[in-house]
């Protein structure tokens, strides 16, 4: 039973939790930028190209034959996913960027000043009677 438990101990600490829902929640991003790379900016910029689907550009290096398929370079699949790193990394980067930003924020607002104790109040009270 001690190996039980201490996987269990491993798996409940707090970083290993955040990384699971962090890699789950990339995972669903990388999906959405790839949607967002591949059905909404990518067909415009085909379209300025004279129409080209880049995932379709490949180089053909060995014709089909009767027994065996064409060889292919796809180099278009490669710009298609090329584009979608270079989108995530941007996006990625800009909620870095944000974050950082409201870091520098809280930190740039000093702590209130810690109450005077009950002896320096006493000493105060003191000092205006003392005054008065």
């Amino acid at each position: 039973m001690k190996l039980i438990d201490e996987f269990k101990a491993f798996a409940m600490r707090g970083n290993v939790v955040d990384m699971a829902v962090g890699i789950i929640i990339g995972a669903a991003f990388g999906k959405i930028v790839s949607s967002i790379v591949s059905d909404i900016i990518m067909p415009p910029i085909g379209l300025l190209l004279g129409g080209v689907n880049f995932t379709d550009l490949k180089v053909v290096m060995k014709a089909a034959t009767e027994a065996n398929p064409a060889v292919t370079w796809n180099y278009g699949n490669f710009l298609q996913v090329t584009f979608d790193f270079l989108i995530v990394a941007f996006a990625v980067f800009m909620l870095i960027k944000g974050i950082n930003a409201m870091k520098k924020k809280e930190e740039a607002v000093p702590p209130p000043p810690p109450a005077p104790s009950k002896e320096e109040t006493l000493l105060s009270e003191i000092r205006d009677l003392l005054k008065k």
